[in-house]
């Protein structure tokens, strides 16, 4: 992460779990136009369209009170989407048995980019079972520049599953209802 990334996420982290939710990403897009984008969830993993405008309006104040980016930008809230970014290590055991692509700041063994079925951690690797091959790879942690989760039926299956448990439980509002 960059220094003006550290310093949002550190403004930005307390906000978002006071309000009950977890963090998953912030990054600045764009020069000219600059777009904040804060990815968060419900520690059951749901976010809903009303969750976004409700952390939207928390962390309006607190954002425009320290400016902490130059000049006039938008802030954008979302939920991470089915096919969602994996960035903390917890994230990795949470979506084991699902494929994901992953792509490193350095190569291991002259390869940068993996895809394959999470297998878990350990310790501070990633665990993932590569596309044919017979073996579990470990890929350090702090080596990941980017890994998401690939869309497949299974993934989609387990996300409507997961919304309309969490409805059941009584966790999230009533929009994951079949019309």
């Amino acid at each position: 992460m960059d220094v003006l990334t550290d310093k949002l996420t550190a403004l930005i982290g307390p906000v978002a779990t006071q309000e009950g939710f977890e963090l998953i990403r912030v990054r600045v897009t764009g020069a000219k136009n600059p777009t904040l984008q804060v990815m968060a969830e419900r520690p059951d993993g749901t976010m809903t369209a009303e969750d976004c405008a409700k952390l939207s309006r928390a962390l309006s104040p607190v954002l425009d009170e320290s400016d902490p980016i130059d000049g006039n930008y938008d802030l954008e809230v979302s939920s991470p989407g089915i096919d969602r970014p994996l960035t903390r290590l917890k994230d990795f055991d949470d979506w084991q048995g699902f494929e994901a692509k992953i792509e490193l700041t350095g190569a291991i063994e002259g390869q940068k980019r993996y895809r394959g079925v999470l297998a878990g951690t350990d310790g501070d690797n990633i665990c993932i079972d590569l596309e044919g091959e017979d073996e579990t790879a470990l890929i350090p942690f702090a080596m990941v520049g980017a890994a998401k989760l690939v869309l497949s039926d299974d993934l989609i299956r387990a996300s409507l599953k997961a919304g309309k448990d969490a409805e059941k439980a009584g966790l999230a509002p009533d929009n994951y209802q079949d019309d």
